[in-house]
């Protein structure tokens, strides 16, 4: 047992948990007060097989090594990865702001996404703070939706390549409006958009999906953990390969006065006056759910029977359009639009939001189905097909319900998934084949089935939400608008756990800004 306490436990070392021990770590600086974090993982290694599809995309090498069930008993491997940053060792660093209507209640083809009980305004300084924190790029203006903001993006965008520059030029002469993709990138540019000598980022292929062994990607290891941790030595410690087992409270269950930890074969326990849980949307529901306790039989905090439910995750889908003409691309991740983000000419309910993705590689293009008709390719090798792909995201809302869950069933994790709103998809595939079809040549789309080395199902667990949302009645919800536990005084959640719904966007930017708003209220607490 650990004979140490601390002022603030944060367990967790990805965006909700690093951006949120930061900011701590800055207001804590002189006074004494110090943070744990707790990681499971250790540092992702830097080496060349992090720019390696075969390793990443179809051997699954950073993959956690996990089998999970579903609702139809079959099995699978969830889409998580255990390092310092988390998931956004990984991730494509698209950071966005929720649309201001994305706060409020929006009817679906599915059903209604519900209001938020806290609006834009509240998010809004937030987001500014994360988006200079996560060095994003981009440019105001360009995106018909995007929503107030108190100021310019932090550092300009990433500029397009020739072929998305042509691309870019064909949507918009057919009335669209694509813009900058927002990115959390260490890139500087020249004018004329060769890279600077001194830059991290060396615009390569290797970006969406892989590691980035250069620590050019925004991560929440390279942009909060490891600054911090140079910073304020004397204030934050860092243990890594430490699995959080439970949690446990005082005998009123309302104090959460030990944080159990595996670590090198032996159980250790920490305490603290605070502990946040940022696990990921998933990995902390089921950390509260293995807390369960005389005082709290459902789990932690589970008083209202919602832990671990209205789990979401966007529908998602990879569309490779094959062209006649050769693709040399090579930063690729760099466009994105959303004019039928809430509508389109003929289709009254939203559909989503496409962006590009990362350069397809051989290594990729040999796990597809791909047909046998593409008559202007004949035989086409899988290295020159990747040559000849352009390479979009397409993602739209999925809508809560408490029957979308992760649980335990007799020891192993079980995740229900029930599509709620897949129209949406179904249509946003069909107008961006549309949209092709009007500025490209000849060309065909087929839908990827491989990315982040699982197909887009549920395993894809990328854009988590939703297991212990927050709100006003904690018979609805289980965390207060501060992301406390409604039914505990020192419990925090700082993931994207507290998401109500999830907007069409990606969801990291949101989960970054909430983290600095609740770390905040925190140091007011302990000041």
């Amino acid at each position: 047992m650990a004979d140490v306490r601390y002022d603030v436990i944060v367990i967790g070392s990805g965006p909700g948990g690093a951006s949120l021990a930061q900011r701590l770590a800055e207001t804590f600086e002189g006074t004494g007060k110090r943070i744990l974090i707790l990681e499971r993982g250790d540092y992702l290694r830097r080496s060349e097989d992090n720019w390696s599809s075969q390793k990443v995309f179809v051997d699954g090498a950073y993959q956690a090594d996990e089998t999970w069930t579903n609702s139809k008993g079959k099995t699978f491997a969830p889409g998580l990865h255990y390092y310092v940053g988390g998931n956004s060792k990984v991730y494509g660093a698209a950071l966005f702001r929720l649309r201001e209507k994305d706060f409020g209640e929006v009817r679906h083809a599915g059903g209604i996404s519900p209001a938020w009980p806290l609006g834009y305004d509240v998010f809004e300084p937030y987001y500014a703070q994360a988006e200079a924190l996560f060095h994003v790029h981009g440019e105001r203006g360009e995106d018909p939706l995007e929503p107030h903001a108190s100021g310019a993006y932090p550092y300009p965008p990433v500029s397009h390549e020739p072929a998305v520059q042509d691309l870019s030029d064909g949507l918009a002469g057919i009335g669209l409006h694509p813009f900058h993709l927002p990115l959390g990138i260490l890139l500087d540019e020249e004018p004329d958009g060769t890279v600077k000598p001194t830059s991290k980022c060396i615009r390569c292929s290797y970006f969406d999906g892989f590691p980035c062994p250069l620590n050019a990607k925004a991560d929440a290891q390279v942009m909060c953990i490891d600054p911090m941790l140079a910073a304020h030595p004397d204030t934050v410690t860092l243990l890594t390969g430490a699995y959080v087992s439970k949690l446990g409270t005082d005998p009123s269950g309302r104090t959460v006065n030990a944080v159990h930890v595996e670590r090198d074969g032996r159980e250790e326990i920490y305490t603290a006056d605070v502990v946040v849980v940022a696990c990921g949307a998933i990995s902390s529901a089921l950390l509260l759910l293995r807390s369960a306790s005389e005082a709290h039989p459902n789990g932690l905090a589970n008083g209202s029977d919602q832990v671990g439910r209205n789990y979401m995750r966007h529908h998602m889908s990879v569309l490779m359009a094959v062209l006649k003409d050769a693709n040399r691309t090579v930063f690729q991740k760099t466009l994105a639009f959303s004019d039928w983000y809430y509508s389109a000419d003929d289709w009254d309910y939203p559909l989503g939001l496409v962006q590009m993705c990362a350069t397809s590689h051989p290594e990729q293009v040999r796990g597809e189905a791909l047909p046998a008709w593409l008559e202007w390719l004949p035989r086409l090798p899988f290295d020159k097909i990747s040559d000849h792909s352009l390479d979009f995201w397409l993602q739209a809302e999925d809508l809560p319900s408490p029957d979308n869950r992760v649980f335990y069933k007799d020891g192993k994790v079980h995740l229900d998934l029930t599509e709620t709103n897949p129209q949406a998809l179904d249509h946003l595939k069909r107008k961006l084949k549309d949209a092709l079809n009007r500025t490209q040549g000849p060309h065909v789309v087929l839908e990827r089935s491989l990315y982040l080395g699982k197909d887009i199902d549920q395993g894809g667990t990328a854009h988590q939400a939703g297991t212990c949302r927050f709100g006003t009645d904690p018979a609805t919800s289980v965390l207060d608008l501060d992301c406390k536990a409604h039914e505990l005084d020192n419990l925090y959640v700082t993931d994207a756990s507290f998401f109500p719904s999830i907007g069409a966007v990606n969801p990291t930017l949101t989960i970054i800004a909430n983290a600095l708003r609740v770390a905040d209220r925190i140091a007011e607490r302990l000041a």
